[in-house]
Parts: C-alpha cells; sequence; structure tokens
C-alpha cells in the first residue's frame, strides 16, 4: 500500500474481496443485500461483483429486471470507490446512467467498475454488466459520486 502527493494521482491502496464484503453487508439496506452480491476481485481503480441469478429478480418474459441491474451497478461502485480509497467513507450517488443493450436470463452477471477519476470530493466510474460466461455486455452504465468524508 503507498500512496503519493497532494493529488493522490499514484495512489494505490485496495481492499480484499473479504474486507470488500465486509464493507457491502455493514453499510447497505436489507433490501440491497438481498439481491445477494458477492465481491468477486478487487483492485487499485476497479471491483468486480457477482449478482445472481435469481426468479425473484426477473421481470415478465424472463429477463433479468432493469431496477435490479442499476441497484446492482450503484452498490457495486461504492465498493470499488472503497477499494481505491483503502477504505470505505461517506458517499452519495450524484448521477447515474444507464443503457440495456440485451436481456439476461438465467445466468448471473459479473459487474466490472472501473474508476476513471477519483478526486478528493468527486469520483467518476464506467460500469459494464456481462452475464457470466458471456462477451457482450447486457448493460453499460456510469456514476458519479460526491465523497462526503
Amino acid at each position: 500500500m503507498w500512496r503519493s502527493g497532494p493529488g493522490r494521482h499514484n495512489l494505490r491502496v485496495t481492499l480484499t474481496p473479504a474486507d470488500a464484503d465486509k464493507i457491502l453487508h455493514d453499510n447497505f439496506a436489507p433490501w440491497v443485500l438481498a439481491l445477494g452480491l458477492t465481491v468477486e476481485e478487487t483492485g487499485e481503480r476497479h471491483a468486480v461483483l457477482r449478482l445472481p441469478w435469481s426468479e425473484a429478480l426477473a421481470r415478465d418474459g424472463g429477463g433479468l429486471s432493469g431496477q435490479a441491474l442499476m441497484a446492482a451497478a450503484d452498490t457495486a461502485t461504492v465498493i470499488a470507490i472503497s477499494a481505491a480509497r483503502g477504505a470505505y467513507g461517506p458517499m452519495t450517488t450524484v448521477q447515474q446512467s444507464t443503457s440495456f443493450q440485451r436481456p439476461v436470463t438465467g445466468s448471473d452477471v459479473l459487474i466490472d467498475v472501473r474508476i476513471t477519476k477519483l478526486g478528493k470530493r468527486m469520483a467518476f466510474a464506467d460500469i459494464t454488466l456481462t452475464p457470466d460466461g458471456g462477451h457482450e455486455p447486457a448493460a453499460k452504465a456510469s456514476t458519479v459520486y460526491a465523497l462526503l468524508g
């Protein structure tokens, strides 16, 4: 673990997936935890979470609901920002934009978050949601977060 000057451009702080799972379970509402998200990977400026397939999250027609995918992307962003900062701290979503490209049926979804800018007060991320074993994204999202502490 190391840090650099005032802009922290060379910041290299990360959490283990187990640390990130603990953040998830200690800081999110019961309905978010009911999604069943697990942390697969954490890194210097990214995180990958798994949203398990569930009939309870499917909409008419059998596709995974957009609301579940959006909540998973939002939650995964908190984990990626925490990994980049080395710990969880207060933050809030300022903006989220999601584009749905294809339905997900009968498959877990991997949520890959890449932090594109991490400042003192704001963080920006790009998220790709891909069915497990698939090559084409089901959705893409971008988020902006205000860092409160």
